[in-house]
């Protein structure tokens, strides 16, 4: 979707733009960082976003950086820590003029985890559950009674792609701080390619299934898209809920796993 793919220029220019001459020391006071779940590979963050500034947080590690967006309207949000174990450094920045921010907090956060796909069962920011969220509920009900991954994957994935339509209108007003709410795409059983990846991240972490949200392109859409892929039987597989939901639409048969090649991932979640 063309409107994902403005959101990585966007996130680029905002990661290069960073004013780092201005940047502080890391903080004597950093309770906006929680790190009580870090062996889970993510960390929590409550900051007081100011109502007249729009502030980010930007997790980087081996000059490789994520930015998410610090909103008023949701104190505490948990983001994850993707790219292995390591170092890496946490900075909340604030907008200065255009995409031209700079660092008002800094801090370290070593990560060493046993378990290297911990981080994709947990709750983030766009892929945000709780055990009480009607997603996870309709989760548990259509693998009641299964008890291996792959039945369960086949399970939830057979249901998004018959049930879930693509919402062309989103797709053509959808804003770059867009975040996919699961149980909206699950009520409205509609939704864009990240709303798609992030309702079956959500299902299938719910069930203890590892998966991830990918962000990238592929040869099966023109633009910049959203799919998952899942640890299944040992391995990462590639599974696109969005391409299959409208081959099925058109009445086309689809393979579960796709073809990895077809797929070059830009960042994952």
């Amino acid at each position: 979707m063309k409107k994902f793919y403005l959101m990585l220029v966007t996130l680029f220019v905002v990661v290069t733009s960073v004013q780092t001459g201005t940047a502080q020391a890391a903080n004597a006071d950093a309770s906006w960082l929680n790190i009580g779940q870090l062996d889970q590979g993510v960390i929590g963050v409550s900051y007081d976003v100011p109502k007249d500034k729009k502030i980010k947080l930007m997790i980087t590690k081996d000059n490789n950086s994520y930015t998410y967006n610090l909103y008023t309207s949701k104190p505490t949000e948990t983001f994850p820590l993707q790219q292995g174990n390591g170092s890496y450094k946490v900075s909340v920045l604030e907008n200065t003029t255009g995409n031209k921010y700079k660092v008002i907090s800094s801090e370290t956060v070593d990560l060493s985890l046993s378990n290297a796909n911990a981080v994709y069962l947990s709750s983030v920011q766009n892929v945000k559950w709780s055990s009480s969220d009607k997603a996870v509920l309709k989760a548990a009900q259509l693998t009641q009674g299964l008890t291996s991954d792959e039945a369960k994957v086949k399970a939830i994935y057979n249901y998004i792609v018959a049930n879930v339509k693509y919402d062309y209108s989103l797709a053509s007003s959808v804003t770059t701080d867009y975040i996919p709410n699961n149980d909206t795409t699950l009520a409205t059983k509609k939704g864009i390619c990240y709303d798609y990846a992030s309702l079956f991240a959500t299902m299938l972490r719910s069930e203890g299934i590892p998966t991830k949200l990918v962000m990238g392109n592929t040869s099966y859409v023109t633009s910049y898209h959203a799919w998952n892929e899942v640890f299944l039987n040992g391995k990462w597989v590639t599974i696109d809920t969005t391409v299959d939901a409208g081959l099925a639409k058109n009445s086309k048969t689809a393979d579960l796993v796709k073809v990895a090649s077809k797929y070059t991932a830009a960042k994952f979640y």
